[in-house]
């Protein structure tokens, strides 16, 4: 080992953790948020609905304001606007918890929106530098850190909710535990300009797609867009209900304990997370395109049974059986889009991701709504229907790659 890797090996190591770091805060936030919703709505008197037009500020924030998270990372680098986005996310979601007022909540979840839009982007732009560096492949681990925060984040919260802690101080704890870690990931974290390529590419990851690119693509490659982009928005759909509603449906029509009712949305990610980690993996061995249908079958058949058959431990089971099948699927459209001939880099990845985002926005109303109508697990059913469309579109994917044949063991 040369004296200057030996110098710049554990600076990698610490940026390494520094992101992770930040990735875990944002799981760790959602995650004590997704337990408290059904405090919060009886505490505000909404209704299913009113509780879905709130939520329904978040990706409203992010699609309306994150496009300016490139021009901040170039302005600030991405260290400071992750880590400062982040404590500000943290704090508006304090401020929503907080309140008796259906307008300031909403207003707090517009601002976390925003924020956790430009946190996003510069997290992930930081982990391409650290990567890029690294030499070798290590971004999944990163979102993994994700999984794993929101998993702690659900138990916190499923903890608060069953001890009866008001929802205030249990989010004060929350806020100072997610400002502490980021202090310390901050100092972590590479210093120096930024990039010029990571930023366009992070940034270009959250805006609205490029009008002046799309008008001059053939209408297969439309079709194939769309096909990816239903795609990720079944694994988008089915990570939002366990969010959005595991908890008010365990709670109010299984009449689970306020803790027990925290493990829908803990199942569903801690075996996204283990499905992240073993993602790789599987798509090496069989093809995005086998994994993907095997995705969407789990998701048809935990989510089927479960809303079929209701009953609280296989509701969440259920929800962790759309766990794993969801873990590879969004990433999966991703890479696919990004990866298609014909279309300037970047162009594909964007459409997708700014109809996944579209479909957030439109996913809490409408199930909202139709828990109104009729009841929340009528509303849920929309996940395993997702699960069929995931498993019938798989096809647009990419298949096994044959690996090339062992050359002769010598003798």
């Amino acid at each position: 080992m040369t004296r200057a890797a030996s110098v710049v090996e554990p600076t990698l190591r610490r940026a390494r953790l520094g992101v992770s770091l930040i990735f875990m805060t944002n799981g760790i936030l959602i995650g004590n948020l997704a337990p408290r919703l059904p405090d919060i709505r009886e505490g505000l008197d909404l209704s299913y609905g009113g509780l879905g037009v709130a939520m329904a500020m978040w990706p409203i924030g992010s699609l309306g304001l994150g496009l300016l998270a490139g021009a901040l990372i170039r302005r600030f680098r991405s260290s400071r606007v992750a880590v400062v986005s982040m404590i500000a996310s943290a704090l508006a979601m304090l401020m929503g918890g907080s309140t008796s007022s259906v307008i300031v909540f909403g207003a707090a979840l517009f601002v976390v929106g925003v924020t956790d839009a430009w946190v996003d982007v510069a997290q992930n732009s930081h982990g391409l530098r650290v990567q890029r560096l690294y030499g070798r492949s290590i971004n999944n681990a990163f979102h993994a850190m994700w999984s794993l925060g929101a998993v702690l984040g659900g138990l916190m919260g499923g903890l608060a909710a069953g001890m009866e802690v008001p929802v205030r101080w249990h989010f004060v704890g929350m806020a100072v535990l997610v400002v502490a870690m980021n202090l310390v990931a901050y100092r972590l974290l590479l210093k120096g300009p930024e990039p010029q390529d990571i930023v366009e590419h992070g940034a270009d990851e959250a805006a609205m797609p490029h009008a002046s690119r799309l008008r001059r693509m053939p209408g297969r490659l439309w079709l194939v867009l769309l096909a990816l982009s239903l795609i990720a928005i079944g694994g988008g759909w089915a990570e939002d209900a366990a969010a959005t509603w595991s908890a008010s449906y365990l709670r109010d029509e299984l009449s689970a304990s306020a803790t027990i009712a925290a493990l829908g949305f803990v199942s569903l990610q801690g075996f996204q997370f283990i499905g992240r980690l073993t993602g790789d993996r599987m798509i090496d061995r069989f093809g995005q395109r086998a994994v993907a249908r095997a995705g969407g079958a789990l998701v048809v058949l935990g989510m089927g049974l479960a809303l079929a058959f209701p009953s609280v431990w296989g509701t969440i089971a259920g929800f962790g059986a759309a766990g794993i099948g969801i873990a590879t699927i969004i990433p999966g459209a991703f890479h696919a889009a990004d990866e298609m001939p014909g279309l300037k880099a970047g162009t594909g990845l964007t459409v997708v991701s700014w109809l996944l985002r579209l479909a957030f926005l439109l996913s809490p109303p409408i199930v909202g709504l139709i828990a109104d109508a009729t009841s929340l697990r009528v509303g849920l059913a929309i996940m395993p229907v997702l699960g069929v469309v995931v498993f019938l579109l798989a096809g647009v994917m990419a298949p096994r790659k044959h690996a090339p044949s062992p050359s002769p063991a010598p003798l």
